[in-house]
């Protein structure tokens, strides 16, 4: 064992767990690649400025979670807390706005950082795959993340999770509202921290997990009772058209999402078999977020999902993933010549697209088929001096046990025969 572990709240990937973040990481990934988003990654650390004005400095993230550090040249970064701050402002670094048709459509994966109480499903290093829709303001664009999110969870085989959407309203008509919420505020038994929020972005306090607080939020002012008639029709544009696509959503007046750049349309992906930290993902519209870190006005949309609480989200439903096999055909040499070559062999498979491995080490032929057996291998390739002066290999398939001879010059075309 090493002296040294993994930081707490944070975890090491490894198989054969790892094979299950990739698929899921790869699934989604195909849902925004077949509809146009193009790949972006962007450092892991940033200009703190870049999440206290884009993700808000009434925050837990920015107020007590964010990972900051100063330069040797006293510059003051922080570990991305979240996606969408930065692939803004390399969209906007790099000018793609001004490169032809909007919306850029862009998608990401990454790891983030929080410092949070870790605990299952809330870590301090969390993976995400994101996709961003940047410059345009049509609800045709809501509906399609919402749907690609959907058909994501879908293409992965979960079934028991919940869609909730609401709007934010806008520069219109969330003043109104905001004003009304922060008189109802005032009336409540609230602490100090809770009040210096509600004085800073009352909706803040709206996503406040603590039961005492919730009990008083019961009767709180909604939102939707203030929504101008343009966010009113917009929202039913979004409830439409996904409703069309066949999509199951349920109207939430009170989802809140933890980031003070939303506005308008936004939504959360939970699953009520991950106990308090339910929700696997979620997004939504942040047309002001260009304009807070410098840019120019460009109304935009996105969203999130959880690596990691989607891959709790399969285990809380027994969900098992059609994996790939990570080896193929497994060789075992007897000898050194056999060694040579089906050494030779396994790099040839491989450049024919082929998953092979070999048994490394000089073990004997019990040890490497037990290798060839925790690999997990279909076909096992073995050869001995024997076998190599009549010319052949033995090729052995590891289900039904059934073993062949196959001249050298032909492996090729018998292990294409036998994997179909």
């Amino acid at each position: 064992m090493s002296t040294f572990q993994a930081p707490k709240g944070t975890y090491d990937l490894i198989p054969p767990r790892s094979a299950v973040f990739l698929a899921v990481r790869d699934t989604i990934a195909t849902q925004v690649r077949n509809a146009g988003y193009g790949y972006v990654e962007t450092p892991g650390f940033e200009d703190v400025n870049l999440f206290a004005r884009g993700v808000g400095e009434s925050t837990d993230i920015v107020t007590k979670e964010m990972y900051t550090l100063t330069t040797k040249g006293g510059d003051q970064l922080a570990l991305r807390p979240e996606g969408t701050a930065s692939v803004l402002r390399a969209a906007l670094q790099a000018n793609l706005h001004k490169q032809g048709n909007l919306p850029v459509k862009l998608w990401y994966s990454g790891s983030y950082y929080r410092y949070e109480r870790a605990q299952a499903g809330r870590y301090r290093h969390f993976s995400q795959v994101g996709a961003e829709a940047i410059g345009a303001e049509d609800p045709a664009l809501d509906a399609e993340l919402i749907i690609l999110a959907d058909q994501a969870y879908r293409a992965l085989g979960l079934r028991q999770y919940r869609i909730l959407l609401n709007s934010l309203g806008d520069k219109e008509c969330r003043p109104v509202y905001r004003e009304a919420l922060q008189t109802f505020l005032r009336g409540l038994d609230l602490d100090e921290e809770t009040l210096r929020r509600a004085e800073i972005n009352p909706l803040r306090v709206l996503d406040d997990k603590r039961a005492d607080v919730q009990k008083q939020l019961v009767d709180a002012p909604l939102l939707r009772d203030y929504l101008c008639d343009a966010c009113k029709a917009y929202h039913e544009q979004v409830r439409e058209l996904i409703t069309a696509a066949g999509v199951v959503f349920e109207d939430d007046p009170k989802l809140v999402r933890g980031l003070d750049y939303y506005t308008r349309t936004t939504f959360e992906f939970v699953h009520d078999g991950l106990g308090s930290q339910s929700a696997v993902g979620g997004g939504g519209r942040y047309d002001g977020l260009s304009e807070m870190i410098g840019g120019p006005a460009l109304p935009s949309v996105g969203w999130a999902l959880g690596v990691d609480r989607t891959v709790l989200a399969l285990e809380a439903e027994g969900v098992e993933l059609d994996l790939p096999a990570a080896t193929s055909v497994f060789a075992v040499a007897l000898g050194e010549e056999a060694r040579r070559i089906l050494f030779g062999k396994v790099t040839e498979l491989r450049r024919a697209g082929i998953a092979a491995d070999f048994s490394f080490g000089g073990k004997g032929l019990k040890g490497s088929m037990k290798d060839a057996n925790r690999s997990g291998a279909r076909l096992a390739l073995v050869a001995g001096e024997r076998d190599l002066a009549e010319g052949v290999v033995q090729l052995k398939d590891m289900e039904s046990g059934e073993q062949r001879a196959v001249a050298l010059d032909g492996v090729l075309d018998a292990v294409r025969e036998l994997l179909g």
